[in-house]
């Protein structure tokens, strides 16, 4: 019925003068054309698959309704069609009498062409035009206004009948894809032991089987629920299906899907992650252990010093890793997924306390070696300048050394015990006045104080 839904406009003239033989000629012609185009359009629609399967399905809601008012106005179209055409059947009649029609056939010719000569058979309010007025028990059209309701019932009835097929190819066939996708996810998610009740995704994988099942009851009886017309758009069928809810369950389906492909990642690598596990433990044990023994020998060599307390080993998260173990043995691949990236990183993190608490003991051995080291090079450095025979700096190393190779060792004492020998080794190298540039060339080498 034409390319917007409608069928083609009849320009006869309103009543008046009367039509000659040509004016009634051409309008005879175009309504013959005009009456193809109508019949080529009803039949189309007749034959419409989605007016197929709605008259075949049992429907529910704004569907159901909508298409009871679309029947009836398919109906009313066949009969508008009918009298449309008894009435250009009877102007051809009239037509044929005479090659040379007289006056009267011409009358009679403007009155059907032109004038209110259709009578209707009114439905009542099964579907009221668009204007609203009092039932009437028949309706007189001129073929204009005949072709402008059919035009309107047609447009109601295409758009109907093309959004609710639009519907029904796009969404149930997506969604039995999705659900044999689901069936699949579901197979696989009950291998590794993601059951409901058992796992978050399990009970996300019922709940998404539930949407779909519920979505296609939906989609099949109640088409135009999902829906969405065009904005400003008037052609029949002008709008898109709503895909929301299954855009919904097929991101839910994806998450689960990617969940699932992780505990699968555990089940394959599970053994060579615990055994990785096992050795950062045991690796922490070790350093706290020798944290523990290296706390016990500064506070046997180093005296008025605060060492900190050294933690045990880290039980709880060997019961955890125990647990991994039997998780893994018993094939619960779901558990073992979150408890194996926890362990992991609290691994990782044992590790390094247990690094940090060994470095914070042997802090005053440190402190007492770089003494002992720096003692030494500013006696290397007194002797490369011949001071090693000076008395003042022998008995000021002497006091030194025996601070830092004592036990147990002031730190404190010490450093000040270096520092005065670094002192003393700075005023025995610094030139007299009365010396000559050649005797200052050799001052370098180490800072003179620290």
């Amino acid at each position: 019925m034409g390319v917007a839904g409608s069928f083609p406009g009849f320009a006869g003239k309103p009543p008046g003068p009367v039509l000659d033989r040509e004016e009634a000629d051409r309008a005879l012609a175009r309504l013959g054309a005009e009456h193809e185009a109508i019949e080529t359009s009803l039949l189309a629609l007749q034959d419409h698959a989605g007016r197929r399967l709605l008259e075949g399905a049992e429907l529910t809601g704004v569907t159901r309704e909508r298409w009871a008012t679309t029947e009836r106005a398919i109906t009313l179209l066949w009969g508008y069609f009918d009298a449309y055409a008894g009435a250009l059947a009877e102007a051809r009649e009239i037509r044929a009498r005479r090659r040379h029609p007289n006056r009267e056939d011409l009358v009679a010719l403007t009155e059907l062409l032109c004038g209110e000569a259709v009578t209707v058979a009114n439905p009542g309010a099964s579907v009221p035009p668009p204007e609203a007025g009092p039932a009437r028990l028949s309706e007189r059209f001129s073929l204009q206004e005949l072709v402008a309701r059919m035009n309107e019932l047609y447009a109601r009835s295409l758009d109907m009948v093309v959004a609710s097929d639009a519907v029904w190819s796009a969404l149930p066939a997506r969604i039995d894809l999705l659900a044999a996708e689901l069936h699949r996810t579901r197979s696989l998610a009950h291998s590794v032991g993601v059951r409901p009740g058992e796992h978050p995704s399990g009970d996300d994988l019922a709940e998404i089987t539930e949407e779909l099942t519920t979505l296609r009851v939906q989609v099949v009886s109640d088409p135009l629920a999902f829906w969405l017309p065009g904005p400003g758009s008037a052609a029949p069928g002008g709008g898109r299906p709503d895909t929301s809810r299954y855009d919904r369950a097929a991101r839910a389906l994806e998450d689960v899907r990617r969940e699932i492909e992780a505990v699968l990642a555990v089940r394959q690598d599970a053994e060579a992650r615990l055994v990785r596990l096992r050795d950062v433990l045991s690796r922490a044990d070790r350093t706290l252990t020798e944290a523990r023994a290296a706390r016990g020998e500064v506070l046997a060599k180093i005296a008025a010093s605060e060492v900190p307390a050294v933690s045990g080993p880290p039980t709880a998260l060997q019961e955890r890793l125990a647990a991994a173990s039997d998780h893994r043995r018993h094939a619960r691949w779901h558990r073992l997924s979150p408890l194996l990236e926890a362990l992991e990183q609290e691994a990782e993190d044992e590790l390094l306390r247990a690094r940090e608490s060994l470095t914070s003991v042997t802090a005053p051995l440190a402190v007492r070696a770089e003494l002992r080291g720096r003692l030494d090079a500013y006696k290397a450095k007194a002797a490369r300048h011949g001071l090693a025979e000076d008395l003042v700096l022998i008995e000021r190393y002497d006091a030194a050394r025996r601070m830092l190779w004592s036990a147990p060792c002031d730190l404190r004492a010490a450093e000040q015990a270096v520092l005065r020998y670094q002192h003393a080794v700075a005023e025995a190298l610094t030139p007299r006045p009365s010396e000559e540039p050649e005797d200052r060339r050799g001052t370098g080498g180490l800072g003179e104080t620290r």
